[in-house]
């Protein structure tokens, strides 16, 4: 891997604001950001790259091609949780297993917000409907999850149904967020729309690095219940996205000759979700430690696919092409 493109992503000031949130929670600093104001800028970043993907969809044909993708991203979100359960199952038990796996099938919004800042930095585009791809990846996971764990858990009486698992993640108030503005994005005046640019363009980055900061809080935080689990639960959180990472870098080679839109299928299956999956395995998994499948999707993998995952996947579809 080329070693300049490995230090400009470490040197991203998003990434250094992340960097700084865990040191700030490092040394007990009283740094806080307030809740509500969290939740606006994550409501604001998924509005933001929902709307811009709308309008880019807008502007593109509705063919095969597209269709193709789409596709291949429910298959990455439906094999990723399938083979992934049967690795862990006899390590982690069946909930925690189920839970971990839907978790890294599913996918991250807040990295493929990262990504964005990635390519373009690389002067790369990718294609609009790569946010809808992103929006309907959350869901295969959590179903493949909850199928599994219906199949294997002899101990749970009590399970919610398939319909309400897959009205909750349509629902979830993240994915709705950015369906929802993805489909304004489409259907908005491109006059009308120039009109808030301003707010969804220029002063994104702004927003992603305040946004990582609090990020790099709450891993540290969390890392601490993490670490009892041992190294086991810190390699897979590794390996799995590398595996992931790498392997759908190389294949989207075959549905699509696009870099942008290659690096990110690369970088969604090799990201966990910690904020759709979690709402739902508190119902589908009840036994399941978010000790363990939330520090291993936020703590873990989510800094290893911003510094280490992104280059390395980007390096692999570069030398591919």
């Amino acid at each position: 891997m080329n070693a300049d493109l490995l230090l400009s992503n470490l040197t991203n000031p998003t990434l250094l604001f992340f960097l700084l949130g865990v040191m700030a929670h490092a040394v007990k600093s009283d740094l806080e950001i307030p809740p509500t104001t969290i939740k606006f800028i994550s409501l604001y970043l998924l509005f933001s790259i929902g709307f811009k993907g709308g309008q880019e969809l807008a502007h593109e044909h509705l063919n095969g091609q597209v269709a193709k993708e789409l596709v291949f991203g429910m298959a990455i979100a439906s094999v990723i949780p399938f083979y992934a359960f049967y690795l862990l199952r006899h390590k982690l038990g069946v909930q925690n297993a189920g839970a971990v796996a839907a978790a890294y099938g599913s996918v991250s919004a807040v990295t493929f917000v990262a990504a964005t800042g990635f390519l373009e930095a690389k002067e790369l585009a990718f294609n609009g409907h790569m946010v809808a791809i992103m929006a309907l990846m959350e869901s295969p996971a959590i179903i493949v999850g909850m199928v599994l764990l219906m199949q294997y858990d002899r101990e749970s009486t009590e399970r919610p149904t398939l319909g309400h698992m897959l009205r909750h993640s349509f629902t979830n108030a993240s994915v709705l967020i950015l369906i929802g503005s993805l489909i304004i994005g489409l259907v908005a005046d491109a006059k009308q729309a120039e009109g808030i640019k301003p707010f969804t363009t220029d002063i994104f980055k702004g927003f992603l690095a305040i946004f990582l900061l609090e990020m790099g809080m709450v891993t540290a935080a969390r890392f601490k219940a993490f670490r009892t689990y041992g190294w086991y639960a810190l390699t897979i959180a590794i390996v799995l996205p590398l595996i992931n990472g790498c392997s759908v870098a190389w294949l989207s080679g075959l549905v699509t000759a696009n870099l942008g839109d290659r690096f990110m299928f690369a970088i969604l299956a090799a990201s966990a979700s910690y904020i759709a999956v979690p709402a739902a395995m508190r119902l589908a998994a009840p036994k399941a430690d978010p000790g363990l499948y939330i520090p291993m999707a936020l703590g873990v993998t989510f800094p290893f696919n911003i510094t280490v995952g992104m280059p390395l996947f980007y390096f692999i579809i570069a030398g591919s092409t």
